[in-house]
């Protein structure tokens, strides 16, 4: 049966989507049935979701009822069929997070099963330092990042133009491609300790609006690391920052593997 959890409702106090492009080849293998890779332009598209939640509590509920966190996720851009058609989201291997009460939760109260992390964080309105240990050492990251108005990129007073021109040294042609990419990949399904099981939510923002970030550094042992791709198969592509969303997470049906199919 699929896992299902009850619908939790909350605040995106902070969001950094840190992308990668991968060469599409040596990231599929690390893609399980039924999902298969989603590209761009002829490139792979994965990365790392840094949040911070505020307000978090079942839907319904107050807000001085909910709880707050620190969490990353390592997430790939899948796509599956189901039900006729073609549907997108994020296949999610990894989750990390600062609170122990998560941890516990084992997957019950929130997104993915966790593991407990060290986050060192040191932010402005401007300026975001985010820098993650997870306990079993595992998850190693960090990210010094500026945060640039959409205005100032484009020299233009109105954002609809801004969010039209070039997204420098991206796949993605412009601030708002990127924005709907990752707009419509609302839906993740996270791995489970059985083989094979994910658990599904959906990501349902009041509001949809990214900032672009210009990164100064960026780290991961998850895409640093050769062994799991090559030199030259993986390259940082953009970064994007989410504030003051408020937003749910409702449960979603797991897909059923195909039988017959072959990444």
């Amino acid at each position: 049966m699929p896992l299902s959890l009850p619908a939790l409702a909350g605040t995106i106090d902070r969001r950094i989507l840190i992308n990668y492009r991968v060469d599409p080849t040596v990231l599929a293998p690390h893609v399980p049935p039924p999902f298969r890779l989603k590209t761009v332009h002829g490139h792979a598209i994965a990365g790392i979701c840094l949040i911070r939640l505020r307000q978090l509590r079942p839907a319904g509920l107050p807000a001085w009822l909910g709880v707050g966190s620190e969490n990353t996720a390592h997430r790939i851009a899948v796509e599956w069929d189901a039900d006729g058609r073609t549907h997108t989201g994020v296949y999610v291997p990894r989750r990390d997070t600062a609170s122990r009460l998560n941890v516990l939760a084992g997957g019950r109260l929130f997104e993915g099963y966790q593991h407990h992390a060290r986050f060192d964080v040191h932010e402005t309105a401007t300026h975001l330092e985010v820098a993650v240990h997870s306990d079993d050492g595992v998850t190693r990251l960090a990210v010094v990042a500026d945060v640039v108005a959409i205005v100032d990129i484009a020299d233009a007073a109105d954002i609809t133009d801004a969010a039209a021109r070039p997204l420098p040294g991206s796949t993605f042609a412009s601030l708002a491609e990127a924005s709907a990419f990752f707009e419509a990949g609302a839906v993740g399904y996270s791995d489970t300790p059985t083989a094979g099981r994910y658990q599904g939510l959906e990501l349902c923002c009041r509001e949809w609006r990214v900032e672009p970030l210009v990164v100064q550094t960026v780290q991961s042992s998850f895409f640093d690391d050769p062994a799991r791709f090559p030199p030259g198969s993986v390259a940082f592509d953009n970064a994007l920052l989410m504030r003051g969303v408020a937003h749910t997470w409702r449960g979603r049906v797991v897909p059923q593997p195909c039988h017959n199919h072959d990444l």
